[in-house]
């Protein structure tokens, strides 16, 4: 028996990578999977459909059962094509994860609307689209599910050469909490991994590049076990959580507040805000 027998999963960007990793496991364990990837470079231009073949090809090859999908994540036609495949091919959809995604690194000030607009087209609206898709038939199938999205260390720290991806990333991280809110009555659990994993998109990052032995130390069959677990009936109360992965060890960020302090008359000034600033921020 496996964590997902009887369900059907749509993985994005899951041609490589962390969401390949997802995809084989979760056949593994039984979910009939919908591999979906544009099979574009990680700058987001022109696609090949080789990427989810090969997936659906492992898949079928170790006895699961998989379909592949093209479409982008970036369009509403995308979101509903690939519902539309898993409810026709499989009969339903349990499970989302959207993984999908691309760099366009530059400074701020040498960075372009291009730049900008491509990376929150698939990291910010490629999650609102197919989690509305996805939600929108779970609801209707009244059985409940999951949705599992990506954020990521540089969107709830920052991260040098990265404002729209940052942006796009702590965008996910605003999202994953409030859809948890709202899809709780439908039992509907929203949670979102932020992985650091060594792949084509991050291979020559200066972060993961100083790191000894990254390939075998971040590789993304290790934030594969989590989105399991996410997926399956084991994480039925966790909802809303940002789980952090990095190699082997899984953490959970949290927002936090200091404790603060109020004026000691009146109203603040700036004088006094700038004489307590240190005890504010404690």
């Amino acid at each position: 028996m496996g964590l997902l027998d009887g369900k059907v999963a749509i993985v994005t960007g899951a041609g490589g990578g962390i969401g390949r990793a997802y995809a084989l496991l979760f056949a593994k364990e039984g979910a009939k999977v919908v591999v979906n990837d544009l099979g574009g470079d990680r700058h987001g231009g022109a696609g090949k459909s080789e990427m989810a073949d090969q997936v659906v090809a492992e898949i079928k090859a170790a006895g699961g059962d998989a379909i592949p999908n093209y479409d982008s994540v970036a369009t509403r036609e995308g979101a509903d094509n690939m519902v539309w495949a898993a409810v026709n091919k499989f009969g339903k959809v349990d499970i989302l994860v959207n993984n999908a995604g691309v760099l366009r690194d530059r400074t701020f000030l040498n960075m372009t609307d291009a730049d900008w607009n491509v990376v929150f087209e698939v990291h910010m609206k490629g999650t609102y689209y197919c989690s509305q898709t996805v939600a929108r038939q779970l609801k209707a199938q009244g059985k409940g599910g999951r949705i599992i999205n990506t954020t990521s260390v540089s969107g709830l720290l920052g991260n040098f050469g990265q404002a729209n991806y940052s942006a796009a990333k702590a965008g996910v991280y605003g999202f994953t909490r409030t859809l948890s809110m709202e899809l709780r009555k439908a039992n509907i659990t929203v949670n979102a991994i932020a992985p650091v994993a060594f792949t084509r998109l991050t291979e020559d990052l200066a972060m993961i590049a100083a790191l000894p032995n990254a390939k075998e130390m971040l590789a993304p069959e290790h934030i594969a076990p989590v989105a399991l677990f996410l997926a399956s009936d084991l994480a039925a109360d966790v909802t809303g959580s940002i789980v952090g992965v990095q190699g082997t060890k899984v953490s959970v960020y949290r927002m936090q507040e200091t404790n603060g302090a109020t004026p000691k008359s009146g109203n603040w000034t700036p004088q006094e805000l700038k004489e307590r600033w240190a005890e504010i921020g404690r």
